[in-house]
């Protein structure tokens, strides 16, 4: 996307720094495998503790890997001081979450020096073949000189 300029050299350092300090992410074992300016991608591996009844990961877990994927792509390009916090976001389930693993990649699609709007894609990954399984538009909100909120 043009105009993924990271306005902090040390932009990964920061996005891999902040990504090791969500629980979230530790309790259902995501992994941030691609930190790029404006561009973010996390896997899981299949987990039997992460489905729904009917055996395919839950629709939370989608929800959450391709948010989180959106707003560490936002927060990459964003100022050194800068924290970032989801503002809305629209999910569209394609097909269940079945596969080996599932990948999600976030996107900046418009930055801003407030609000930032990105894309998002969730991919169930079974014998080697990516399937789109939902996608996703998220605005993230770049909040700074806010006591308690640092990266």
């Amino acid at each position: 996307m043009q105009g993924c300029v990271p306005q902090d050299d040390n932009y990964e350092v920061r996005v891999r720094e902040s990504f090791s300090k969500q629980k979230l992410m530790q309790t259902i074992g995501a992994t941030l495998t691609k930190v790029i300016p404006g561009e973010v991608e996390i896997s899981i591996e299949f987990q039997d503790d992460l489905t729904q009844q009917h055996g395919f990961i839950h629709a939370g877990i989608v929800a959450t890997l391709a948010d989180t994927a959106c707003g560490y792509a936002a927060f990459s390009l964003m100022a050194p001081d800068a924290a970032v916090l989801t503002v809305e976001y629209k999910i569209n389930l394609l097909s269940p979450a079945a596969g080996e693993s599932l990948i999600a990649l976030g996107k900046v699609t418009r930055p801003g020096r407030t609000l930032t709007v990105c894309s998002g894609d969730v991919f169930a990954v079974k014998d080697g073949d990516r399937k789109l399984v939902a996608t996703m538009l998220a605005t993230m909100m770049s909040i700074r000189d806010r006591e308690g909120l640092v990266g």
